[in-house]
């Protein structure tokens, strides 16, 4: 702990605990602080009050995701804009930014994969005992597995989860994008 650290707690310990700012104030006076052996500095810890601080706000991660992608590629204010007074040009050149941007997020997000490596229009293997989070099977599903079919999608799956860390107030919590306002 650097000495802002230090200086904070012993600022708060001597502000609540009368003991403490007898030894500080001695202390500064360049008077020796008497020893304390080891069963009298834990009776002192097991009796000093904890100061209690007020729990953290809490934030969905969902919120905190849509926040991330409205931060860095305007994923909300595309979908949330009014494009019928825009060509088609106009939106798939506004659009492609905004895909890019939100493909490189969620690949920092979640190092997004493959479920299935084959390529799409392959012929694939659902082996006996499959989990149905990884695999739907579609169409004509008759008989037992082992299934054999064409890979229509490769489906996606996350190696990793590395969400932003949100440190905001509590009455920001359900906000995706603040306000802004130019000066």
């Amino acid at each position: 702990m650097g000495s802002i650290g230090t200086a904070f707690r012993i600022f708060f310990r001597t502000l609540f605990y009368r003991s403490t700012a007898a030894n500080v104030s001695a202390l500064l006076d360049g008077q020796a602080l008497p020893k304390i052996n080891a069963d009298e500095k834990s009776r002192q810890s097991a009796a000093a009050p904890q100061a209690a601080l007020p729990p953290a706000p809490k934030r969905s991660e969902a919120i905190t995701l849509l926040s991330a992608l409205q931060r860095e590629a305007r994923l909300v204010d595309l979908i949330k804009e009014d494009l019928s007074g825009y060509s088609d040009e106009q939106v798939g050149a506004a659009a492609r930014n905004v895909l890019r941007e939100s493909s490189l997020a969620l690949d920092r997000f979640f190092n997004l994969q493959r479920v299935v490596s084959q390529p799409e229009g392959e012929r694939v293997t659902v082996p006996a005992g499959y989990d149905p989070g990884r695999y739907q099977l579609v169409g004509n599903v008759a008989g037992s597995p082992p299934y054999s079919g064409t890979l229509t999608h490769a489906g996606w799956q996350a190696t990793s989860i590395n969400l932003p860390t949100w440190s905001g107030s509590k009455d920001a919590t359900l906000v995706i994008a603040p306000a802004e306002v130019e000066l």
